[in-house]
């Protein structure tokens, strides 16, 4: 295992939760925040006096202002980075820091949301895009759709390595087949290949199954430096490195769409926590939909560019998304936290569905989390080891 350098203070998770999740229609997205934060605040054991960090985006007109006072803390350091689904490893990057440079000392980041919920009552509807100012007005007039943007991108992977639909749907497949042994995950039951090609057309070549599920739901979670650790109810999970990087927010500014900005954020995390792709032996990556589990694998170095489509044919390779992730788990919308808190259980060895284990039975030393935001225009990457 790599060493820390001398002198440097280590970081480590120290709690993890998921609040109430898939269907909640009685449910305020406050309310999803505060069940998180409190379910990881007991997995932790530490008293919320020693909370003097938040890291929160996506609700209210003052994140993570609002989201402090309702849950009734008063942080000296405070994060709102709001990049889309990488938003969370991106947080737990600069929380990290700020620990390390003793900004905090303890750093909650907390997520919920009840997107599927607001659309059932009505109380929003679904939105093709992210709106139409700024570069983005110069897409929106042709219908350039959200779910367009990743469909296009994974047509030209198909043109240019070959990939195939079918090797685009394995991925939904194992997704579901991880999804159903976890009862937490919102949708169980099995699915094909063909279940997947058969399925009504989204966006070309997407159709429904290619594309993540919308549910509601939270999570939290909670670092602290090393020296909280010997009060900590579990052993520690440490952050050994991270890395971030912007690639684009116009396509036509995009220079190469087999390629996302995972591959600059995972070459700095590996590159920070001193280890390989091939050490980590468990990968959680962002699937909002199929094309950029395969195209995120291949960036974080698991296989060759190219190679992602071959990859889940493959018997001995890395496991990936062993909640179901958001193809078959859960999708409230910026997913990355969820990443953070399955790489987490499967380290300590308290996956509720599958959990990964060496050959000789022995849990797992090193998961790598890493989210995209936007149509692949940011990416954070987090790697994590087994105290």
């Amino acid at each position: 295992m790599p060493t820390t350098p001398r002198g440097r203070r280590r970081v480590a998770v120290v709690g993890i939760s998921l609040s109430d999740g898939g269907r909640v229609d009685e449910a305020t997205p406050y309310a999803l925040h505060a069940q998180a934060a409190r379910r990881a605040l007991a997995d932790s054991g530490l008293d919320r006096s020693a909370i003097d960090g938040l890291a929160s985006a996506g609700l209210g007109a003052l994140a993570p202002v609002e989201v402090a006072e309702y849950l009734g803390l008063r942080p000296r350091w405070v994060d709102s980075t709001s990049v889309g689904g990488a938003t969370w490893e991106v947080m737990a990057a600069h929380a990290a820091d700020a620990i390390v440079a003793g900004h905090a000392n303890a750093v909650l980041l907390v997520y919920g949301s009840t997107a599927r919920a607001d659309i059932r009552a009505r109380r929003r509807t679904g939105n093709l895009s992210f709106g139409s100012r700024g570069p983005l007005q110069f897409e929106v007039p042709y219908g350039h759709s959200l779910v367009a943007k990743y469909a296009m991108a994974a047509r030209r992977h198909m043109h240019e390595y070959g990939t195939t639909l079918e090797q685009l749907a394995a991925v939904a497949v194992e997704a579901r087949a991880n999804a159903a042994h976890n009862p937490e995950a919102m949708f169980r039951e099995p699915i094909t290949v063909d279940d997947v090609l058969d399925g009504p057309m989204i966006a070309d070549p997407f159709t429904k199954l290619h594309c993540c599920i919308r549910s509601d739901g939270g999570c939290a979670v909670l670092l602290a430096a090393e020296e909280y650790v010997p009060d900590t109810a579990k052993a520690p999970v440490w952050i050994l490195g991270t890395g971030e990087h912007v690639s684009h927010t116009t396509m036509s500014e995009w220079a190469d769409f087999t390629v996302s900005p995972a591959a600059v954020s995972g070459r700095l995390a590996f590159e920070r926590a001193g280890v390989r792709p091939a050490d980590v032996e468990v990968a959680e990556v962002y699937d909002a939909f199929t094309y950029m589990t395969l195209v995120t694998l291949e960036d974080l170095g698991f296989c060759a560019k190219g190679e992602g489509g071959a990859f889940f044919a493959e018997e001995d390779r890395i496991p990936v998304n062993t909640d179901g992730g958001g193809l078959s788990a859960c999708h409230p919308g910026m997913r990355g936290l969820f990443l953070l808190v399955e790489a987490v259980r499967q380290l300590r060895g308290e996956a509720p569905g599958v959990q990964v284990r060496r050959p000789d039975g022995s849990l797992p030393e090193l998961a790598v989390a890493s989210g995209t935001g936007g149509w692949f225009c940011s990416s954070g990457t987090v790697v994590l080891a087994r105290g």
